[in-house]
């Protein structure tokens, strides 16, 4: 697993933890909801932060006899239990909280303590959120945002990024509600400040939810590799045909490829073993995170009948 996702989640995992912390303590002394809201926002997010890296650990564990393709799928998996953590307990609580407070206000005490707490947390939110920021930026190379996090392997860069979002637009939100109920006196703001941050983690738990799906389904490596391999491949001598190409990411940085190649019939056995030697370490070395090549020599004729076959 990279270094830099690693790097990303350790520091929003230190800025989440003490300000969790710290807004706790002012939702108690002002009864602020938003505050509260905040509150377990940030604790949702240092334990997501946790999840991620026991995905990291136990997806770089080797592969065994009842896991031959490695395990590199966990952090899919557990990138996937964050975005429901998020929707249910963020999300949920976040919402709950500001419905109560809307249907029973109560006026938000020690305003001042929030404020305060409020800005130290957007300046460790915000030094977060430029780690992040910076890790993706150097992952996405040339693709614009939206692109990258659609075609993105690792899901640990671009989860922190968009929870550390999520998680500015939140202070934001709650610096708004309470402010405009300090100002107007009409403490609805508060419990609608809370009802705001919850559908900013519903959404940003279904964008993640649904990215990770992909992920977590099977996906396809980007098509430059793909491009890449099948120049390889075409380029050899005693290829005649391409029938089939299927790549798999079975973890951000390990590429499962299945090739069905018709080979020119003057190929002996020998012959046909070096070339397929040969195409593998090929492949591997163009495209370094192709971990596993399978290579399946049958005749264009033969792999058509066997595709028209199948359901």
């Amino acid at each position: 697993m990279a270094k830099g996702s690693r790097k990303v989640i350790y520091a929003a995992l230190a800025g989440n933890a003490g300000i969790a912390v710290t807004k706790f303590i002012a939702s108690t002394v002002t009864g602020s909801s938003a505050m509260l809201s905040e509150a377990i926002h940030s604790v949702v997010d240092t334990g997501n932060q946790l999840l991620l890296l026991w995905g990291m650990k136990r997806a770089s564990r080797p592969a065994d006899e009842r896991f031959p393709l490695g395990h590199g799928k966990e952090v899919y998996f557990w990138s996937f239990v964050v975005a429901i953590l998020i929707f249910a307990v963020g999300a949920g609580v976040s919402l709950y909280e500001g419905v109560k407070h809307v249907l029973h206000p109560n006026p938000v005490e020690n305003v001042g303590v929030s404020y305060v707490v409020l800005a130290i947390a957007v300046v460790f939110e915000g030094a977060a959120w430029w780690f992040a920021l910076r890790g993706f930026r150097a992952a996405k190379g040339a693709r614009g945002y939206f692109e990258a996090v659609r075609a993105g392997k690792d899901p640990t860069l671009f989860v922190v990024l968009l929870e550390d979002s999520a998680a500015l637009l939140g202070l934001l939100v709650a610096f708004c509600g309470i402010g405009l109920g300090q100002l107007t006196g009409n403490p609805y703001f508060d419990g609608g400040a809370s009802i705001i941050i919850g559908l900013i983690l519903a959404a940003v738990a279904c964008l993640l939810a649904w990215e990770t799906k992909g992920l977590l389904i099977g996906e396809a490596a980007d098509p430059a590799a793909q491009h890449r391999i099948r120049e390889i491949i075409s380029a050899h001598a005693g290829v005649k045909q391409v029938n089939e190409l299927i790549t798999m990411h079975m973890g951000p940085q390990s590429i499962l490829v299945n090739i069905s190649l018709d080979f020119t019939d003057e190929l002996s056995s020998a012959a046909l073993e070096e070339a397929v030697a040969e195409l593998n370490g090929r492949i591997k070395q163009a495209v370094p995170d192709v971990h596993r090549v399978f290579i399946e020599a049958e005749s264009w004729t033969a792999h058509r009948a066997q595709r028209q076959q199948q359901p």
